[in-house]
């Protein structure tokens, strides 16, 4: 989740344990067994913006950018992919939601989709692009990462369904419909609605996308388009990076109501990072932060003012990180509401610019798991958690797709 302004315009029973836990308490070491099941399991992210991040701060793509060594700025690279135990990866290509109104949404986007397509050509070895479930499983087989790419923002096809096509044919495989602003066609869930939903135009975009197998992704729209989506689509939808609003009270969070309503649908919720979406006073803090943005862009037009003060603001504001404990808190809340079947992972790493204390970077996936081991969680629902769910819904796309 990137922001909109420029540089920072930001039910069924779970098999999973029900018991309260506790927060604060620090997981163990990582195990053998955690590394173990890192190595095997699919490990599919179902949202990181790497492509914006290397766009907005080198320009030029990979010249003096090596991925394959360690890069700090980032919060990936190979290296940290590797130790992660990373096996599949849907790469954000996300723009402003501000380029609707400025008109090169388009030619953004597609400039973001051939940098991930360049990034696999220039490591062979370590990537390969993907184009349904069966290839993510064989390509993770081999030894590579798993390639997809997601669209953050529906405003990037510029009201154009040819558009949309060209992008599925690019190695697309979802869209999420809108960002922090409203768009055309889809109301957003952290600016003002219009169209009660979805737009009839945007009714005609959740068709195509269901007749050419890209998943819709509902992550960032408003609760009366999420329903308005689900209402209407013949194919399971996501959240690629979402968590749970009964636990931090954000817009961008969903809540129970809608956590089974998808899971009704056969959908996935996959569990964002962000601090602003994880800890509860963080997220209470950050929801006047669009607004704050908003009103400096207007105040200062200069990038540079503009970039000072809200880096002034940001200073003076005290946020807190969360913890790792408290993600696992998000991901075991969605799977007692929606059910062990309809939760995943969407992390936002390089999206968001505050996260959890042990979850820094992609390398810090088993992390995670190790507290859901110790809370109890088998083997065959870590599976589900960190692929499978994923794995099905795609193939439940493609299976709509090609009976159209």
């Amino acid at each position: 989740m990137r922001p909109a302004l420029p540089l920072c315009l930001l039910a069924a029973a779970c098999a999973a344990p029900a018991r309260p836990t506790d927060s604060t308490q620090p997981s163990a070491t990582v195990s053998e067994r955690v590394r173990a099941l890192h190595a095997e399991l699919p490990v599919i992210d179902g949202h990181n913006d790497l492509p914006g991040a290397m766009r907005e701060r080198t320009r030029s793509g990979f010249d003096g950018c090596d991925l394959s060594q360690p890069r700090p700025e980032f919060h990936t690279d190979i290296p940290r992919l590797r130790a992660g135990g990373v096996g599949a990866q849907f790469w954000s290509v996300f723009v402003s939601a501000s380029t609707e109104a400025s008109g090169d949404a388009l030619e953004r986007t597609l400039e973001q989709v051939d940098l991930v397509h360049r990034m696999v050509q220039r490591w062979p070895e370590h990537f390969e692009l993907a184009s349904t479930a069966a290839d993510i499983e064989r390509i993770r087989a081999s030894g590579k990462l798993a390639c997809m790419l997601g669209i953050e923002g529906g405003y990037s096809i510029e009201s154009s369904l040819a558009a949309l096509r060209m992008f599925h044919r690019l190695g697309v495989r979802y869209m999420t419909l809108t960002h922090s602003l409203t768009t055309a066609w889809a109301d957003s869930s952290t600016d003002a609605p219009r169209h009660g939903g979805l737009a009839p135009f945007g009714e005609e975009v959740v068709r195509e996308m269901n007749r050419i197998g890209m998943l819709v992704d509902i992550s960032h729209v408003s609760d009366d388009c999420v329903r308005d989506v689900l209402a209407l689509s013949a194919a399971p939808v996501i959240a690629s990076h979402s968590s749970a609003r009964a636990l931090a009270d954000h817009p961008r969070n969903l809540s129970d109501e809608l956590l089974r309503e998808i899971a009704r649908h056969d959908g996935l919720v996959m569990v964002n990072f962000g601090s602003s979406f994880i800890h509860p006073d963080t997220a209470a803090k950050t929801q006047d932060n669009l607004k704050v943005q908003r009103e400096l862009a207007a105040k200062f037009p200069d990038k540079a003012d503009y970039d000072k003060a809200w880096a002034d603001y940001r200073a003076s504001r005290s946020l807190e990180r969360g913890t790792v404990e408290q993600v696992a808190d998000h991901v075991e809340h969605i799977a007692r509401v929606a059910g062990i079947d309809h939760v995943g992972i969407g992390s936002d790493f390089d999206g968001v610019s505050l996260l959890p204390e042990r979850l820094d970077s992609v390398d810090d996936y088993p992390n995670l798991t190790q507290v859901l081991v110790d809370r109890g969680w088998t083997d065959p629902d870590l599976r589900k958690l960190l692929g499978d769910n994923l794995l099905r819904v795609l193939r439940s796309a493609e299976r709509v797709a090609a009976a159209r």
